[in-house]
């Protein structure tokens, strides 16, 4: 009990700064949809090796149904996060298929997931929805233009921040109710 505990004290904050970082970077991309090709690519490969850093953090310390679908999730996002990183300029095409191909991806993986855990099934499955879209119209025209890239990235970034915003929330939650001061004995 004691190692949830201390485990809860500094996952749920660190969450919060990752989702908050993900709304941070849908809301510039979103504000500034005319950027630079480089800057959204790299901004995007930031943000999934935060995301990769947690999914694959929680498939080796949690105890989550389909530890190993999170950390293949998660390696699939550092090596997009990585590429883009590295070489932003390869074209709107490339970016736009490894965007939606990981847009698919986390899709999927988050559906497959709201069906094993019950609480907040409708939540996780209309997140999964979301990025299932957002991924096929990027992946089926990847010509799109970077200002349609930018909006439909920014608008799952946005999404995906609040959602581990709010799982953040929970958390902290869950370690006050278990970080509760044992209680002194009674005076007789």
């Amino acid at each position: 009990m004691e190692d949830a505990v201390q485990e809860l004290k500094w996952a749920w904050w660190l969450l919060l700064i990752a989702g908050l970082l993900g709304i941070t970077a849908g809301i510039i991309v979103l504000v500034q949809p005319g950027i630079s090709l480089v800057t959204l690519a790299v901004l995007a490969g930031i943000f999934l090796l935060v995301d990769a850093i947690f999914e694959i953090a929680g498939a080796i310390a949690g105890s989550v149904p389909g530890r190993g679908m999170l950390a293949l999730l998660g390696v699939l996002s550092a090596i997009v996060g990585v590429l883009l990183i590295r070489h932003p300029i390869n074209g709107v095409v490339a970016i736009a298929l490894l965007l939606g191909l990981w847009l698919i991806t986390i899709g999927v993986v988050r559906a497959m997931a709201a069906f094993e855990v019950h609480e907040r099934r409708g939540w996780n499955l209309l997140l999964a929805a979301f990025e299932i879209i957002a991924g096929i119209v990027i992946v089926s025209s990847p010509d799109i233009g970077v200002a349609t890239l930018a909006v439909l990235v920014g608008i799952s970034f946005i999404v995906r921040g609040v959602g581990m915003c709010m799982v953040a929330w929970m958390l902290r939650g869950a370690k006050d109710a278990l970080d509760v001061p044992p209680r002194a004995a009674p005076v007789t």
